[in-house]
């Protein structure tokens, strides 16, 4: 190549780093200039902005559909100078691995569980106490409480910026031994959790084994019969056919599921300021999306898992939920006196009735 080709090639560069920030305000404000294309597809990858999206679950759950959805509009809104790559079902990297990628900029978002943040901000376990919350709009309080914003504001300190906050619905519990009902029904069974203290001693309060395994090696081992059981979303487990491989299922919604959409806050920084405002609102706008879509499409996996015949369904009533609550109080103890009595009080459940 010679100098002078070299020389243009740096010039046009450098020309496309001053115009595309440009050309995107223009863009956002509807007002098109002839000068520049529209389509910034032509541009190759150095040229246009990536984002690689990696997440572990399937394409259909609420995750995966928002997923998707936010990749599309961002595209969509950018004319393709901004280029979200979703890679679903652990393709890049599994569970134990996606924090470590997000944070030595292997990808640029994740959304990860909110307990799997309890490595980096381990006061986030407060979310998996068990029987803690009764709907979603009530973590969504309580992550956007004064509390919540602390515990935000840790993760930030960690080089991780929260986009916002995803719903997949309440947890539910699986096994093929036996229907459990009261506490004591979970006994000696073994059950898969994610990497959480808060779960491990939830379960070991119930008199059952906790193991900890990535969500993408569940459904070989419930076919192996290595665990007994799990607990997990209804959209989770029937997108993974995880209730063909049990006998029963516990419609108990005894803790809470949910996503932290999170981005690696120097990749954040970096990006221009219109960048960084079609991301943030559109991932507004596809959340108020995405929280819908979670409860509908949970209230539709219920009805398929009672119509499949395949499994037993039990469910809890309000004195049973309330019967568990009191057994796992050890567990709120043991979390209030390792990380501080004001995120347990913090909680709706006892909020409410300091009120």
């Amino acid at each position: 190549m010679t100098t002078m080709l070299q020389s243009w090639l740096n010039r046009c560069k450098h020309l496309l780093a001053i115009c595309v920030p440009v050309v995107l305000t223009l863009m956002l404000g509807a007002c098109h200039s002839g000068h520049y294309p529209q389509d910034h597809e032509q541009l190759s990858e150095d040229e246009r902005i990536v984002i690689r999206f990696s997440h572990v679950v399937g394409e259909e759950t609420p995750k995966g559909l928002a997923a998707r959805r936010f990749a599309e509009l961002v595209k969509q809104r950018t004319s393709g100078y901004v280029e979200v790559q979703v890679f679903s079902n652990s393709y890049l990297y599994k569970d134990g691995e996606e924090i470590d990628a997000l944070l030595q900029g292997d990808v640029q978002m994740i959304a990860p569980a909110i307990s799997k943040l309890s490595e980096l901000v381990p006061e986030w376990q407060v979310i998996d106490l068990p029987f803690a919350f009764n709907e979603t709009e009530e973590v969504l309080d309580y992550v956007f409480s004064p509390v919540g914003q602390e515990l935000l504001a840790r993760l930030e300190k960690k080089g991780i910026k929260t986009l916002d906050v995803w719903d997949n619905g309440f947890k539910q519990l699986t096994n093929s031994q036996r229907p459990i009902q009261k506490p004591e029904d979970a006994a000696g069974l073994r059950f898969r959790i994610m990497p959480s203290e808060v779960l491990d001693r939830q379960f070991r309060q119930l008199g059952a084994q906790a193991e900890v395994y990535a969500f993408n090696e569940v459904f070989q081992l419930l076919e192996h019969e290595q665990i007994d059981g799990q607990e997990n979303t209804l959209s989770n487990i029937v997108s993974r056919n995880l209730h063909y491989l049990q006998n029963y299922i516990t419609i108990s919604n005894h803790g809470y599921l949910g996503y932290f959409v999170i981005i690696n806050q120097e990749f954040w920084d970096g990006l221009p300021e219109e960048v960084q405002e079609v991301i943030q609102t559109t991932m507004d706008e596809v959340t108020e999306w995405q929280l819908q879509l979670a409860q509908e499409l949970n209230a539709q996996h219920l009805e398929e898992i009672e119509a499949c015949q395949c499994i037993h369904v039990t469910y809890l009533d309000e004195e049973e939920r309330e019967q568990w609550f009191q057994r796992l109080q050890p567990v709120y103890q043991f979390y209030a006196e390792k990380y501080g009595h004001q995120y347990v009080d913090s909680l709706p459940r006892f909020k409410d009735a300091d009120e």
